[in-house]
């Protein structure tokens, strides 16, 4: 898979690709960039970097383009059950934290470190794509939001590096990590039908 990628986009642009690809982002980045030969600190750059830059794409422009939508007959109610799906995921997060907190933090405090955790562990359905839409219905301001993404990012590359790194150490070979990458890519997409089905599954909430 990182031959034809690389084939097609070359290796830099075949990182920042992807880097942006929602549930695979910087996961795959890294994996890819080390596959086709990029060393660890330039691996991490360029994934980071990609994956970083959604953080402003989501933050500003998710909520505008799901209220456009929202006015569209034929996807309208579809967006409206995206909008209650992270309206709900992030409801869930700020009381993870709440019922965790055994410092009395404020409630700004509490949103932050729960965007930050979100971010930083490496799973799947984690990463800035999520990350960003749980602080934007958590309506952080942007001040508050861009950190606890940034530094969150910087932990989880950290984290997909080492195990890159550990694999490469294993197997000796970046061809072990081209059946890395597919595994990412076909859990992101086991992982995407599953969200999917349960977002269109789900009944409207009562108004």
């Amino acid at each position: 898979m990182s031959e034809f990628i690389a084939s097609i986009f070359g290796n830099v642009w075949g990182t920042a690709l992807m880097s942006v690809v929602p549930l695979i982002e910087l996961k795959g980045g890294i994996v890819f960039a080390r596959s086709v030969g990029f060393d660890f600190w330039t691996a991490f750059i360029l994934s980071y970097a990609g994956s970083t830059a959604v953080f402003f794409a989501v933050f500003f422009l998710l909520k505008p383009i799901l209220n456009l939508l929202k006015k569209i007959k034929l996807v309208g109610r579809f967006a409206e059950k995206i909008e209650n799906y992270f309206n709900e995921k992030a409801e869930r997060t700020l009381k993870e934290r709440e019922n965790g907190d055994k410092r009395g933090l404020s409630e700004r405090a509490l949103k932050m470190l729960g965007v930050f955790i979100f971010v930083a562990i490496p799973l799947p359905l984690t990463g800035v794509w999520t990350g960003t839409a749980v602080a934007v219905f958590l309506n952080l301001k942007f001040k508050d939001a861009v950190l606890p993404v940034i530094v969150g990012n910087i932990v989880a590359g950290v984290l997909i590096s080492l195990l890159a790194e550990l694999f490469l150490a294993l197997y000796g070979s970046t061809a072990v990590l081209d059946y890395v990458l597919w595994g990412l890519f076909g859990l992101a997409l086991v992982l995407f039908i599953i969200t999917l089905i349960r977002i269109v599954g789900k009944r409207d909430k009562v108004k």
